[in-house]
């Protein structure tokens, strides 16, 4: 989101994008600003947008699927301004609401502690919410709620509350500050969210690189992977989802933190995967109050956004409410252009990818200008609820452009205020039903959660239904943790529960539930089992022998750490990847080797060199590969290096082993590092010496780290004057007798950051060198060269334009002319990558096989993706050949 842009710069075209709903624009200028008689015609566009009311805004509902239904749980005054919600394992529905984002034009009253989490109850059982009682007020913004033991975690704008009820009255009595930092700015749509409870016990946030968990009755916060924008939400087999709001859907591939074992590795994929590169939407009414409503090319000929947004709020469909069809498919909210889109995930092995459910339409849109959807959130019925903020504005005072400004005034989309609605998406022949009996007709628990004993609780770890999982789970785990346990209001069973020697009816129930449940119920039992502390590995151990992928991989993930301190559990795991590992799973067989580290060497290292041969194409396998062997890299080098011989090895494995090289001298260990610089030295072909070299540059360097001290000087850097990646490296090292050597001066005006170098090139390395090469060479059949190509170090907003959007071809480079069958139809977007990834990249390839360039920021990255809104198709040369463009930071 960025400043208005005031007038007088020049506009240039460009085609029409594949649906054939609009033609867009590039801005040539540093700024511009459009009045809205510049953007598409529209006549909403130019009108008031009253509310509706409920029945109304129902009317103003179109469902992709006739087979559902839209019904009203709570609205206003019952419920205003919510941003998220939580049941309870009483069926109560607890909202957020932060009554105190953007209450006029200005934001006035934004620091005002007006906002508060309710708790809503519907007394006579019929699906709508009857009267509520406020848990905790006078908060500044609230941005999510969190169900946990004894009470409840709050998120303000920046600390983090445990509120808890003492006397059962569902009024906070005590609030415990459990981390003073939690939002960080403080910035509603840039600070931490979500307190998704993951299934591996952990409680997950959005814009956050931290996880929280209780244990002994204190907090513990412990440092994760950063993750997405606004909501968080996980799958049937625990994989963390998450967003941004240019990028509709995101997702881990590997379980949390488990690569971040190896302190000499830096991984570059695994984490934040981009599931699809599709951004386009089809709302049906006119959004022309978007804050990027100014930009050419965001809206069509009718007004309509083009893309996402503000995509926001995702969730897997876990429930059984539903039909079947719909288990496992991603919803994404639009609330900019009053949507909800669905997308169908595909799994091939470890791999994850989306794929829109509709061609052309979207699971859930409105005509109404006011249903803002902006969170999803299972329920106890196994449907699907919405949070509607319902508000005119959702776009923060900060941010908002004059041109979005305009329009809201003018369209009196400032008031009213402090409104909202809760709404479910039920099948259509329910026939109402109640919280506790599905609307689908499904009799599943009439009796609430937080009534049933821990025996009970174990069988509902085998319902269908993902809510009643995940709550039962969370039961069972508070519940072998303290005295009482309980939900909310701390309603409390009495009594010291915790599990002693597996002798309680509730572990045997545990046990017999992990060894005998459906996958989902053998994969919650597991992670009951680790949430209460279970530490005999028997469980564990004989999970290893179940028939599900994501169950074998839960239990080794389990294990793991026992391997550490237990030898006999060591080895049995390490039998177990001996013997299976062939005939294993792609899940299965990436756990084996990300547990690796925790096993004895002659057992990781021929599981780690099997799990590459066969998927070491893809980077996150690479990435899998590296996170176990702090310690073992020149032992696996040199193992590689044996196979391979003196002949180049495929691509992959080149990257490879540069990877390792890089961790190698990232350890800093003396005697390794001489080892590398003497195959440098005595290579016998450019392709070894080349990885050793690169691989060595790749390496951390920044002033707090001293050059590394080797006995003498390398043999290898003789070669310095004639080879400048040589003379470039000889700069890391020292050694008795070495003089000053002042690094040559490159003649040009700017500096390269390093970190952005190494960052770029493991990113090229991973995206780009299988089509380009990893000299930048090109590769017949499937891309031109970057090497001394004009599009790299030319203009640096058309290379942005092409990483960005993609481009199809012909494409002349040097003077030739590349076409199928010589290249591949056309490059992939990469859209779904960070700008900060972007920028690295770019920077990389204009500084490498001798080019010389300014580099590329972030901001430089983000201004352009920003003013590109709308390019759905890739670019053609032509495109950019006549394209004028220019922008600021």
């Amino acid at each position: 989101m960025m400043p208005c842009n005031p007038p007088g710069s020049r506009l240039v075209k460009f085609p029409p994008t594949s649906r054939g709903r609009a033609t867009g624009w590039v801005l040539a200028g540093a700024c511009i600003f459009l009045a809205m008689t510049s953007c598409a015609s529209d006549p909403e566009g130019v009108e008031p947008s009253p509310p509706l009311s409920p029945e109304e805004a129902m009317e103003s509902f179109e469902l992709a699927d006739p087979g559902l239904r839209v019904e009203l749980v709570a609205s206003e005054p019952l419920v205003q301004d919510p941003v998220a919600i939580t049941f309870d394992a009483g069926g109560r529905l607890w909202v957020v609401e932060m009554l105190g984002f953007m209450q006029d034009i200005e934001g006035t009253g934004e620091q005002d502690p007006v906002g508060r989490v309710s708790v809503l109850f519907d007394d006579d059982r019929d699906g709508q919410m009857d009267r509520r009682t406020i848990f905790l007020d006078s908060l500044v913004l609230p941005r999510a709620v969190g169900l946990v033991d004894g009470g409840v975690l709050v998120a303000e704008s920046i600390p983090l509350w445990f509120a808890e009820d003492l006397d059962g009255d569902f009024v906070a009595d005590r609030k415990t500050l459990v981390d003073s930092a939690y939002g960080g700015s403080g910035m509603p749509e840039h600070s931490a969210n979500g307190l998704w409870r993951g299934m591996d016990n952990w409680i997950y946030n959005a814009k956050s690189q931290y996880r929280y968990r209780r244990e002994g009755g204190e907090w513990i916060k412990d440092e994760t992977e950063f993750r997405g924008q606004w909501g968080i939400a996980h799958d049937n087999a625990g994989r963390l989802v998450y967003n941004y709001n240019w990028s509709q859907l995101h997702a881990d591939l590997v379980p949390p933190n488990s690569l971040d074992d190896n302190p000499n590795h830096i991984p570059g994929s695994g984490i934040d995967h981009g599931l699809t590169l599709d951004r386009t939407i089809f709302p049906i009414r006119s959004n022309t109050a978007v804050n990027r409503g100014y930009v050419p090319g965001t809206l069509d000929a009718e007004g309509r956004l083009l893309e996402f947004a503000s995509a926001c709020g995702p969730l897997i469909y876990r429930g059984d409410a539903l039909p079947e069809s719909y288990r496992g498919d991603a919803f994404v909210c639009e609330p900019t252009a009053n949507l909800i889109k669905q997308n169908d995930i595909v799994q091939n092995g470890f791999m994850l990818e989306a794929q829109p459910t509709y061609p052309d339409r979207e699971f859930l849109a409105s005509t109404d200008e006011r249903f803002r959807p902006i969170s999803l959130a299972p329920g106890p019925d196994g449907a699907l609820y919405v949070v509607d903020m319902y508000k005119g504005i959702i776009q923060h005072g900060p941010y908002m452009t004059e041109y979005l400004r305009e329009v809201t005034l003018d369209r009196k989309l400032d008031q009213p205020i402090h409104m909202g609605r809760i709404w479910r998406i039920t099948r259509e022949n329910s026939g109402g039903g109640s919280e506790w009996e599905s609307a689908a007709g499904i009799n599943r628990a009439k009796v609430p959660l937080d009534q049933l004993d821990p025996v009970a609780l174990v069988g509902m770890l085998d319902s269908p239904d993902g809510w009643t999982r995940d709550t039962a789970q969370r039961l069972l785990v508070a519940w072998g943790h303290s005295p009482g346990g309980g939900d909310g209001a701390n309603q409390a069973r009495g009594g010291n529960k915790k599990l002693s020697e597996g002798a309680t009816p509730v572990a045997t129930a545990l046990r017999e539930m992990a060894n005998q449940g459906s996958s989902l119920g053998q994969l919650h039992a597991l992670w009951t089992l680790e949430g209460m502390g279970w530490r005999d590995p028997e469980v564990y151990l004989e999970a290893l022998n179940s028939n599900h992928p994501v169950v074998v991989q839960a239990a080794l993930r389990i294990l793991e750490p026992i391997c550490r301190e237990d030898r006999t559990v060591r080895e049995a795991v390490g039998r177990f990847v001996q013997s299976e590992f062939a005939g294993a799973s792609p899940l299965v067989q990436m756990q084996m080797v990300l547990a690796g580290d925790a096993l004895a060497a002659d057992v990781a290292l021929p599981a780690t060199r099997h799990f590459l041969e066969d998927y070491g194409e893809l980077p996150v396998a690479r990435d899998v590969a590296m996170s176990s062997l702090e310690g073992r890299e020149m032992e696996l080098y040199e193992q590689l290096l044996a196979n391979q011989g003196d002949s180049p090895g495929v691509q992959h494995e080149e990257i490879f082993a540069e990877m390792l090289v890089t961790a190698i001298v990232n350890s800093r260990k003396t005697r390794d590092i001489r080892h590398l610089l003497a195959v440098a030295r005595d290579a016998p072909g450019d392709w070894l010496r080349s990885t050793v070299v690169q691989g060595m540059l790749n390496a951390r360097e920044h002033d707090s780290l001293p050059a590394i001290a080797l006995p003498e000087k390398p043999t290898l850097f003789e070669a310095a004057d004639t080879d400048p990646l040589v003379a470039a490296l000889q700069h890391r090292f020292t050694w008795p007798g070495k003089p000053d050597i002042e690094p040559e001066p490159s003649g040009a005006s700017f500096e390269i950051d390093p970190e952005q170098m190494a960052l770029g090139r493991q990113q090229y390395l991973n995206l780009c060198a299988n089509c380009h090469g990893t000299k930048g060479e090109g590769m017949r059949r499937f891309a031109p060269p970057l090497k001394d190509s004009e599009w790299v170090n030319g203009e640096d907003y058309k290379l942005a334009m092409i990483l960005l959007h993609g481009m199809e071809g012909p494409v002349e480079v040097g003077g030739k002319r590349y076409d199928i069958p010589d290249i591949l139809p056309s490059m992939p977007s990469f859209s779904t990558l960070q700008d900060r990834d972007i920028a690295a990249i770019a920077t990389y390839i204009r500084n490498a096989w001798g080019h010389s360039n300014q580099p590329v920021s972030r901001g430089r990255v983000t201004g352009i993706r920003f003013r590109t809104q709308g390019k759905i198709r890739p670019w053609t040369a032509g495109e950019l050949d006549t394209l004028q463009f220019s922008l600021s930071d």
